[in-house]
């Protein structure tokens, strides 16, 4: 069996895709300030509005079939043919937003999802790839070379890989990168005119207004002041800035070329905390309490306990770290309208009312 190559989508179903996942977002909800994001957003390129509306038009006839009944003659389907007040399961409302969401995904799938019959990228050349996140949004993404990209809220990267060397460009926001070793092919990440070089290590970028920054969790990497970057071009004369090693990081102007990097030493804590965003969420909407404790024991060793059953009803939202236990019962205490935590060993918190 062949396997299909890997296709690199256009600028256009990037922008699609990220359309896709503004829309999912607005449907479960947006903060004013995720609104107010989406309507910067739609306005920077006459593009993303008339993804939108694309998007939304689809949408407007995927609702249409809420009134198709086909004619089945011989073996009908009951429950398709049924009035959707009278079936068991799912109704009209649940299952247009479960297929509003699916389309979302794989519009979102659609930017790296190989196709068959398509060249890869290196025998293409230079086609550059589009990956981005909205507020509030994280990805995670391994790329042709086994290389793992990750992406926090409100980024968004262009990839360009050739046979000779692996680029990508953050065009805002932050990126971790885990980079397979190769170094007949260099791996090159590109913010404003800084460049950032690795061979096999693991690092952080996060393009700043005026400024980057560079913190490396694993390996060393050498940061360089480009000149006015070309993206997929020849590479502009690099003038090397500094070489950073494991727990170091680099604050690069943007605005003072002549400015040397601020290096500074940065310990393991520190690390994990600035690296928290990394890895999936698991996000609550008017959801019971007992749920969510089930649903944080599973993931953890640290186990939550109800130690008044009536907190079981209550009802909390939020985004939070599967692993990240600690966040949510300190936002309980602060917000959860008399809600105490007894840690009564270093592997069990009982929450309580309080008194």
């Amino acid at each position: 069996m062949t396997r299909p190559n890997r296709h690199f989508p256009s600028r256009d179903e990037a922008i699609e895709a990220t359309a896709a996942a503004w829309l999912a977002e607005r449907d479960d909800g947006l903060t004013p300030e995720a609104a107010a994001e989406f309507t910067r957003w739609r306005q920077a390129d006459p593009r993303h509005e008339a993804a939108v509306g694309l998007l939304e038009g689809t949408w407007g006839k995927l609702l249409q079939l809420q009134s198709f009944r086909p004619q089945a003659r011989i073996h009908p389907d009951h429950d398709l043919l049924a009035h959707p007040a009278s079936r068991g399961g799912i109704g009209w409302p649940a299952w247009a937003g479960s297929l509003a969401l699916a389309a979302a995904l794989a519009l979102a799938a659609a930017w790296w999802w190989p196709r068959r019959g398509q060249p890869s990228p290196e025998a293409a050349g230079p086609a550059p790839s589009v990956l981005a996140t909205v507020a509030g949004g994280y990805v995670c993404n391994t790329l042709p070379d086994g290389s793992i990209i990750e992406l926090n809220a409100s980024s968004e990267v262009r990839v360009n890989f050739t046979p000779a060397e692996r680029r990508v460009q953050l065009l805002r926001g932050e990126a971790h990168f885990t980079v397979a070793k190769n170094k007949a092919r260099p791996f090159w990440v590109e913010a404003g005119t800084v460049a950032v070089r690795a061979v096999g290590t693991e690092f952080d970028v996060y393009l700043r207004t005026g400024s980057v920054e560079v913190l490396v969790t694993e390996g060393r990497v050498q940061v360089d002041r480009a000149g006015a970057p070309a993206f997929g071009a020849a590479a502009p004369p690099l003038q090397t800035l500094r070489e950073l090693g494991v727990g170091q990081r680099a604050f690069i102007s943007l605005q003072n070329v002549v400015a040397p990097p601020v290096v500074e030493d940065v310990p393991p804590a520190v690390i994990r905390a600035e690296m928290a965003w990394q890895g999936p969420r698991i996000e609550f909407v008017d959801t019971p309490l007992a749920e969510v404790v089930a649903q944080f024991n599973r993931s953890n060793q640290v186990q939550l306990e109800l130690g008044d059953p009536l907190l079981g009803s209550r009802r909390v939202g939020g985004s939070f770290k599967a692993e990240n236990v600690e966040a949510f019962v300190r936002l309980l205490e602060k917000n959860g309208r008399g809600i105490v935590a007894d840690r009564e060993d270093a592997d069990h918190i009982v929450l309580r009312r309080t008194r």
